[in-house]
């Protein structure tokens, strides 16, 4: 009798690598697939939270949906909030890894204060900047009492437009060291060679930054913008122990919804509509952040 042949290298790598690979399959199946493809199942079935009892109504709350004034509300929330706080997070952070980059006495310590905010727990931002804002003892109302700027405490959190522009400001604070960190990072890769060659042919600082710089981070602008967007877009936990929503929906996003609908109401059949449309629209900013990352690995 003859026994087989022992198995080629290249066979036994690909067992190896199937075997390496596997606990990473698993795991995203877990997380990622399971959830997702729950999320759509329970979008066609009207489903009381408590018992996850309930029945079958196909596409009846995509319906509810499309006619829901709390969806088109929270939607136009959730980009008043996401294109706000995304344009202050890129003006603070170019102007701020502008800055960062020059030479400045105590360098590197303001380089790591500015990261400050980004690692900073939300939970405890958020109860700092509540008490910065409370319109009884805020410290925000206090100077601006003392400075003459306003006759009467401002109620930041309770009322519109107050709680839309504080909650963006809050946002813009704790992201924008990102933006710092990515922008920075790019300044320090342009060949110095341009600018010398620059201020030879008279450019000033604007000329400068305008012919140089900004062309040099346009394609790092463009990934931060996509990658800021997705991220603001799903944002829940600030906003939600910020305003929870209020003044009367107010600031409710999509993410405070889907959690209203699961949680409070107890229609999670409903909630999952509202996270499957959600997906969506982030599928489609997923899909242009991966367009534009392929075309910076081919260029």
């Amino acid at each position: 009798m003859h026994s087989d042949p022992p198995p080629s290298l290249e066979k036994r790598y690909a067992r190896i690598g199937v075997v390496l690979i596997a606990p990473t399959v698993l795991v995203f199946c877990a997380v990622i697939l399971y959830p997702l493809i729950s999320a759509i199942y329970l979008s066609l079935f009207s489903i009381y939270t408590p018992t996850l009892a309930g029945e079958w109504v196909g596409v009846d709350n995509y319906t509810a949906l499309l006619a829901s004034g709390d969806f088109w509300n929270a939607a136009l929330n959730t980009l008043i909030w996401t294109v706000g706080t995304l344009m202050l997070q890129l003006v603070f952070g170019v102007a701020m890894a502008l800055l960062l980059n020059q030479s400045i006495v105590f360098q590197s310590l303001a380089r790591s204060l500015v990261l400050f905010p980004y690692f900073l727990s939300t939970v405890v931002a958020v109860l700092v900047w509540r008490w910065l804002f409370n319109d009884l003892y805020g410290i925000l109302n206090h100077v601006l009492l003392i400075a003459g700027l306003i006759d009467a405490p401002v109620n930041w959190l309770g009322q519109m437009p107050n709680a839309m522009i504080s909650i963006i400001l809050v946002g813009a604070w704790k992201y924008f060291p990102f933006v710092v960190i990515v922008v920075l990072a790019r300044l320090q890769s342009i060949p110095e060679q341009l600018y010398e060659a620059a201020t030879i042919d008279g450019a000033g600082p604007f000329q400068r930054f305008t012919d140089i710089t900004l062309p040099q981070l346009r394609d790092v602008l463009v990934v931060v913008v996509l990658l800021r967007a997705i991220w603001d877009f799903k944002e829940f936990d600030l906003i939600y122990l910020m305003t929870g929503g209020g003044p009367a929906r107010a600031t409710q996003t999509l993410s405070l919804l889907v959690y209203e609908e699961a949680f409070r109401l107890n229609r999670m059949g409903m909630a999952s509509t509202y996270a499957v449309a959600m997906m969506l629209v982030l599928l489609g900013f997923t899909l242009v952040y991966l367009r534009q990352t392929n075309r910076l690995e081919e260029g």
